[in-house]
Formats: structure tokens, sequence, C-alpha cells
């Protein structure tokens, strides 16, 4: 074995260990470790993905000394390793640019458990990004629950706490849904492993056989992932946690979470189920309505929010339907699309929220249009940042959100039929509002105050600065070398299953 090779483990044990080793530390060493850890993650990442993309293969590696069905495994290809680069890549940046309000807004005596929550975030994320075991991820989606509920309520202010409670209640909702799955799973199969599980699933059903407790399972997956991951009908808790909790932990809510959970879905469509059977049961067909639902509605949500990180919130609602729309066309083009909305988005999210802080309090603490005008030019980092991210999610072109929406509709067309007028139908009338919403919000970035405004002096962090800027470095990267990253999606999509 390559030491390469070994790049999944040591992510999910170092994260582990630093969660540990945080929680006896002080504040300024825990949040030292915090960032270490995130950048020595993101680095070895980047060393696995230039192998697995230089050799074009996926490798197993065995947790142990039990081999495949009884023991533990992770498994990693391109797809997995460049989720990983990016993912990583936002936690570090997030962690950077969210110090300063973290500062301000966490008990000084409690910061230390906020960075133990974020390296548990990390392990989690790692964890199903590259485990193949069924019953490791839903372990680590209950520590991520319990983590990301505990970022949120950190704040500790009204509105905090209760976002916390409806995310705890919907999210536990969820993951009962996802255990009932696993256990429905073993009941047929007797296995936890994926590929054993797909397996014995195909010949279980070869003949017709257990075709309804197989349409229960694939149900109980995408509603219970669904929730987990904001899907519109099911993304009531969404607005209140991403818009009260701290900048750093909106940042990790919206880019990372949500993006493990869909991502962990996919993995139980080609290595569980099997995408033949998902596709045969019209489970794509139900993610494809909600994802066209959520990228009308999700819009008109933030059109109608008055409060800036509320609407960027209920943007990422509609920007979520994006990804499941991709993922309900049934095609491997639209997947492709979908995971390559599925980076845009997690960049270019905390990218906005980081940005929207900064705005804030370069505009007496107050998230209010109104109140925002000229905050571009009182804090010109935070004001090109959240340009970058808008015009991106607006989709204009060079940045990354352009190709998303090109490349969707390039896979309407592929598909033809009424998906395809439907897709491009919801695909138009979406660029419009968020269009409408988002270039109405960097005019009033540069406008001139309302009269008689006084600039409230505020603090400018040079690290939020920078992290920023790297940001918008990065969002622009990804329009640049589009093409790159879509050949690696693809190859790393041709071994996934």
């Amino acid at each position: 074995m390559r030491l390469v090779e070994n790049v999944p483990m040591f992510s999910i044990m170092l994260s582990m260990t630093a969660g540990f080793v945080s929680a006896m530390l002080p504040r300024r060493a825990a949040k030292g470790l915090t960032v270490g850890l995130a950048a020595a993650v993101l680095g070895l990442n980047v060393w696995l993905l230039s192998y697995l993309a230089a050799s074009g293969v996926s490798f197993t590696y065995m947790m142990g000394h039990f081999p495949a069905p009884w023991g533990n495994e992770l498994r990693a290809g391109t797809l997995e390793a460049l989720m990983a680069v990016a993912l990583s890549a936002v936690m570090l940046f997030s962690i950077l640019a969210g110090q300063q309000k973290l500062q301000e807004q966490v008990d000084e005596k409690k910061q230390h458990l906020f960075f133990v929550m974020l390296d548990l975030v990390l392990a989690a994320l790692m964890a199903l990004i590259y485990t193949n075991d069924l019953f490791t991820a839903y372990v680590f989606i209950e520590i991520l629950t319990v983590a990301s509920c505990t970022l949120i309520m950190a704040r500790q202010v009204g509105h905090a706490m209760v976002a916390a409670m409806r995310y705890m209640i919907m999210s536990l909702l969820g993951s009962g849904l996802l255990l009932l799955a696993i256990s429905l799973l073993y009941g047929l199969t007797g296995q936890l492993l994926m590929e054993p599980i797909h397996k014995t699933l195909t010949k279980l059903t070869q003949n017709g056989a257990y075709a309804l407790p197989v349409t229960v399972i694939i149900g109980l997956f995408c509603v219970g992932l669904g929730i987990k991951s904001g899907l519109f009908p099911f993304h009531t808790w969404l607005p209140d946690a991403y818009g009260y909790a701290t900048p750093m932990a909106s940042a990790v809510l919206s880019s990372l979470i949500s993006k493990g959970y869909i991502f962990l879905l996919l993995k139980i469509f080609y290595r569980v189920i099997g995408i033949e059977v998902v596709q045969a049961n019209h489970a794509l067909n139900l993610l494809f309505a909600f994802g066209l639902l959520a990228m009308i509605f999700g819009s008109l949500s933030a059109i109608r929010s008055h409060d800036l990180r509320r609407m960027i919130a209920f943007s990422s609602v509609s920007q979520i339907g994006y990804i499941y729309a991709g993922i309900g066309l049934g095609t491997t083009a639209g997947v492709i699309a979908a995971l390559f909305q599925l980076l845009v988005h997690s960049l270019g999210k905390s990218m906005l929220f980081l940005s929207t802080s900064g705005l804030s309090d370069a505009s007496g603490d107050s998230k209010r249009f109104d109140d925002l005008r000229g905050a571009g030019y009182r804090y010109p980092a935070a004001g090109a940042a959240f340009t970058i991210g808008a015009l991106s999610m607006v989709g204009v072109p060079i940045l990354g959100g352009f190709f998303s929406k090109v490349y969707l509709a390039q896979t309407a067309f592929a598909a033809g039929g009424v998906s395809m007028w439907l897709l491009l139908g919801a695909l138009a009338a979406s660029t419009l509002l968020n269009a409408f919403y988002f270039m109405h919000t960097v005019m009033s970035l540069y406008r001139q105050p309302k009269a008689g405004f006084v600039a409230v002096p505020f603090r400018r962090s040079a690290l939020t600065s920078a992290a920023l800027l790297g940001l918008s470095a990065v969002n622009l990267c990804v329009g640049f070398f589009s093409q790159s990253i879509l050949q690696a999606i693809r190859q790393g999509l041709s071994v996934f299953s």
C-alpha cells in the first residue's frame, strides 16, 4: 500500500484527535489547532487528489484486521478527494474569516468548545465522504447533528436558541428515517458495507421480489437526507439556523454540512441501491420535482426578506434545488452538473455569509438593505467578496455559477421531453429572480447612503479581509478552470459505483 492511500484515514483520525485535544486547551491554542488541522487536511487531500487524478483509479482502505463483509473500510476515488479538498478549503477560509465575530458573539470561556465542534464537523464530513460502511455513516451523521446544533446555539441569544431547537427536531426526524432505512436494508441483506449490500440486493430483486421494501427504503433515504440538506419543502429549519448563528457557523452549515448529506445520498444511490433501481422506482422524478419547486419558491422567499442574512439563507434553498434537479434528471450528465453546482455553491455561499458580517459592521451592525447603502466603499474587501459571490449565484459569465447553469441547461437539452422544458423554465425563472434580489443588493452596497447617515467606526480585521480575498480568488478560479473540474468529476464518477 502506498503512503498516500492512508490520507482518508489520517483525515478522519486527525480531526477526531484534534477535537479531543481542543477540549482541554485554552481558546487561543484551540483556535490555532483547528486552523492547523483544516490546513493539514486540505494539504493531505490535495496530495491524494493529485495522485488519484493521475492514476484514474479508486481504492479501498481496510480499517483494522477484518476484511469485508465483517470489517469496516474506506473508499477513495477522484470524486471523493475533490470533495474533500473543496470542503476542507471552505472550512479553513471560514475559520480565518469568522474569527473576529466569533470573539464578539461567543463567550470567551466557551470559544474553545466551539472549535471542538468544528473539529468534529470536519471529522464527520471526511467520514461521510470516504466511508464505505452505512452504519459508520450513520454514527458520523449523529456526530454532525450534535455539532451543528451546538454551532447554532453558541451565540446564546433568543433567536439562535429557538433556531437550534428547530434544527435539532427536524434533524432528529431525518436521522430516525435514515436509521429505519439502514435497519431495513440490514434485515434484507445482512450486510452493512456498501458494495456487499448492492450485490446482495441485486440478487434479491432480479426476479422482481422485494419491490415494495426497496421502494420504502429509497423513500426513507431520500426524505431523511432531504430534511438534513434543506431540500424544499423540508427546509423550514434552514432560514433561522443560517440567519441567527455566528457568521462562521452559518458559513459552515450552508457550505459544508448540507453538502455532506447530498454527497452521501449519491453514494447510496450508486453504491448501495444501484442507480438503475432508483430510476425504476421513480424516486428521481420526485427529487426532480422538489428541486424545481425549490428553485422558484426559494428565490421568491429571498425577495420577500428584509434582512440580508435571511435573504442569503433562502437563496440557499434555491441553490440546493439546482443540485437536486440535476440529480433528478436521472442521467450521468445531470449528476455531473449537480456535483459541479454543489462545489460552486459551497465556495460561493460561505463567502456571502462571511462578507455579510463585515458589511453589517460597516453599517452600524444593521443587516437591513437601507442601512447597507455605501457599505461596499466602507469595507472594500467585504464588498468585493459579496459582489463576486452574488454575481456567481446569478450566473454572470466567467464565474462558476454561470458554467453551472450552462451545464444544467445542456443536460436538460440532452434529456429532452417534458423534463427539458420544466428544467429550462425553472432555470430561467430562478435566474431572473436571483438577478433581481442579488443585483439590487449589490447596487445598494455602492449607492450613496441616505441623507443624515453617519458612518459608525468599526474594527476591520486584516485576517478577515485576507480570507475574504482568498475566497474570492478561489471562486474566480472555479470559473476559469471549470473544464478541468468537470473532467475530474467525470473521471471520479466513472469509478464511483
